[in-house]
């Protein structure tokens, strides 16, 4: 069963130009659809499988032309192996970053930072967002974001590949992204994430505001993802290296660690989250009451 039973609503880019369909797959992936409005063409981003994603399609009437790929985990170009299973890979655009090509399955459109891909009047920018794993890549649609697993809402992705530099540089040039901007990221671990930030900066009045709303939203079944830019920047403790609350928390609990530059201070960040001692509180102390 999937962590989510009531999806977000479709919604539209900035443009008018372009739909967005959040599915739910496996046990807390989302497998995002994105259509062009004018030709009723699809691309999926990401999944398990493919079984919910064409489900999807073919109540929405939407004809599947493209995968857009951001990395090469398994819960990710599972959907690639499951098309190519029932033989309806061929003839799609598959894109993915070109130094990882001999992973994707059916790769016909290898890509790097910078380059841009079609589909129908939509036009796409990629950017290379490393660090959760080599070759990751995320996908600007108008005022969305696909970010796959280096961003997550509240959060980051684990740093497989890192080094954690590596994944700093890439989520500040996420958060450098308008602040509009809907970060449409492959899982929901909102709450998760969300326990953690309060544990290290309990003073910020932003996360208050988020944690209750994204508790009302949960409660019901529903998505906290997408969020947006803004969110993330005033929230997610990955993005805040400059909070002296966090700092000292970091500092207290990993008392030998280098905290000289915003880069080392995500890196320990990122490390103290690693250790999931945060988690024994559960929802002990959050500010739920109003």
């Amino acid at each position: 069963m999937h962590v989510v039973s009531q999806p977000r609503e479709p919604f539209a880019t900035a443009s008018g130009a372009g739909r967005v369909h959040q599915v739910p797959a496996a046990s807390d992936n989302l497998v995002w659809i994105l259509e062009c409005t004018a030709t009723q063409q699809a691309a999926i981003v990401d999944g398990p499988t493919a079984g919910e994603a064409l489900e999807a399609c073919e109540a929405l009437g939407l004809t599947l032309a493209a995968v857009w790929n951001t990395h090469t985990h398994g819960d990710h170009i599972g959907v690639n192996r499951d098309l190519q299973r029932r033989g309806l890979l061929q003839g799609l655009q598959v894109v993915g970053f070109a130094g990882r090509r001999d992973d994707i399955p059916g790769i016909t459109h290898p890509v790097v930072d910078g380059d841009t891909v079609q589909l129908g009047e939509l036009t796409g920018r990629v950017m290379l967002t490393e660090g959760h794993i080599d070759g990751h890549v995320s996908f600007v649609v108008d005022d969305v974001l696909f970010c796959g697993d280096t961003l997550f809402a509240g959060g980051c992705g684990y740093l497989f590949d890192g080094p954690p530099s590596t994944m700093f540089d890439s989520l500040l040039r996420l958060a450098a992204l308008p602040g509009g901007t809907r970060v449409c990221c492959a899982h929901e671990y909102t709450q998760d994430n969300l326990r953690f930030a309060w544990s290290v900066e309990p003073d910020n009045a932003a996360l208050v505001q988020r944690i209750r709303q994204v508790w009302d939203v949960r409660e019901q079944g529903g998505c906290a993802v997408p969020s947006t830019i803004d969110d993330e920047r005033a929230t997610n403790p990955f993005l805040r290296p400059g909070s002296p609350t966090l700092k000292a928390a970091v500092a207290a609990a990993l008392p030998h660690v280098d905290l000289s530059t915003p880069a080392a201070v995500f890196a320990a960040t990122r490390q103290l989250k690693d250790t999931k001692a945060y988690r024994q509180a559960g929802d002990t102390g959050l500010p739920l009451a109003r």
